[in-house]
């Protein structure tokens, strides 16, 4: 549709209007053969309904459209109008080739987007600021923010029983292959191998660790904090057939002789540098594995490895 000719400054030469909404043309097409222009939507709107000029009844397509000539084009743009939100108070008079610029920052404009000054900090149309409730808002959010946690949790437990099963069809397998085992003693180094991958895949996984205070070392872990380290080996994809046994080296009771009293681990304290250990994932505690630490004498590692828990001093290696 074109310009409210009632916008204008002074008086507009009728070549300057469209015939079929009678407005200033706005984003002017011509007809090649009968010359005459027309708003670029009035003229898609007209075609949809028949195929001729709007003047002259002469046949026309959409296709069969082209710009205006440049003087008209010029013409155009030297046309004084005032602004659009005049009636929120703008007082701009301003040519028609700057009005597309004036619109985008006027002051005036009521769908401008503002901030809102209440402390929710939402961005929206000026003249809905009058009537925006910021708790309902910041409500709304909350909704929304839990219903996107209440799915999150539910394809986490989702994820969770899928792991679950996995690890049940692991195990079932490797009971299978026990079995098969059993009945051919060849496949040992096989089961063998395959558990031993399974735990250089899993140790690889985890973040490297250094070890700072190793004063803070808790030799004597209760059942409770045990089963706290045993919890986070098992999220983390400790395999299950070293579990158990790395929470029992866990204790100084089955730590090698190097570590097994307070006295030696003090003598010995000089080659815990030489340790490589991983961190426990979310824990001050460390798991030291024999496969990693071949370096080290048998009076210092154990299989299949030790886990250290410490009060603190755990840090990770980038």
């Amino acid at each position: 549709m074109g310009y409210d000719v009632t916008r204008f400054q002074g008086d507009i030469d009728e070549d300057l209007l469209c015939p079929i909404c009678s407005g200033v043309l706005e984003e002017p097409v011509q007809a090649p053969n009968c010359e005459h222009a027309f708003c670029n939507a009035c003229i898609t709107q007209w075609f949809a309904q028949q195929q001729t000029c709007p003047v002259d009844r002469s046949l026309v397509t959409l296709a069969h459209l082209r710009p205006v000539p440049r003087i008209m084009r010029n013409m155009l743009s030297k046309l004084q109008l005032t602004c659009e939100n005049a009636p929120y108070g703008c007082s701009a008079i301003l040519r028609l080739d700057q009005l597309q610029a004036h619109s985008r920052t006027c002051e005036h404009n009521p769908k401008k987007p503002v901030m809102c000054d209440k402390g929710c900090g939402l961005e929206m149309p000026k003249d809905e600021l009058s009537g925006h409730n910021c708790i309902q808002h910041l409500r709304g959010v909350v909704q929304q923010q839990q219903s996107k946690i209440a799915e999150l949790e539910k394809m986490a437990a989702e994820h969770k029983h899928q792991l679950g099963e996995q690890r049940r069809d692991i195990q079932l397998l490797k009971a299978y292959m026990r079995a098969i085992r059993s009945a051919n003693p060849n496949l040992q180094n096989l089961e063998e191998t395959i558990e031993y991958n399974e735990i250089l895949e899993w140790v690889g996984s985890l973040q490297p660790a250094r070890v700072t205070r190793w004063g803070g070392m808790i030799s004597t872990p209760d059942a409770v904090l045990q089963a706290v380290i045993k919890r986070s080996l098992v999220d983390s994809g400790c395999p299950a057939s070293i579990v158990n046994d790395l929470i029992e080296n866990a204790h100084e009771r089955n730590w090698p002789s190097g570590l097994a009293t307070l006295e030696t681990r003090q003598m010995n304290r000089r080659y815990y540098e030489n340790y490589v250990a991983k961190r426990i994932p979310g824990k001050q505690a460390v798991v030291v594995l024999a496969c990693e630490n071949q370096h080290m004498g048998e009076d210092m590692i154990l299989e299949p490895g030790l886990v250290m828990i410490f009060a603190h001093g755990v840090e990770e290696i980038s």
